[in-house]
């Protein structure tokens, strides 16, 4: 996405819903930024997490200055 790397993953919980997360890399120059978000949200389907996922990441990759954590 533009100078930006998004990776979606899904992860099963043991009750059998899903968590989204995403990382957010930017290789530039001689530095490189690596940031992975994970959330708490559980969803009923892998693809419904995955959905969340990337759009999450689409959201903070499109900010011109992403908040810090």
């Amino acid at each position: 996405m533009g100078k930006y790397v998004v990776s979606p993953a899904t992860h099963q919980t043991v009750s059998g819903r899903f968590r989204a997360s995403f990382s957010v890399q930017r290789l530039q120059g001689n530095g490189n930024y690596c940031r992975v978000f994970r959330f708490d949200r559980t969803f009923a389907s892998s693809e419904a997490a995955r959905m969340f996922a990337v759009t999450q990441g689409w959201l903070q990759s499109s900010m011109p200055n992403p908040p810090a954590c």
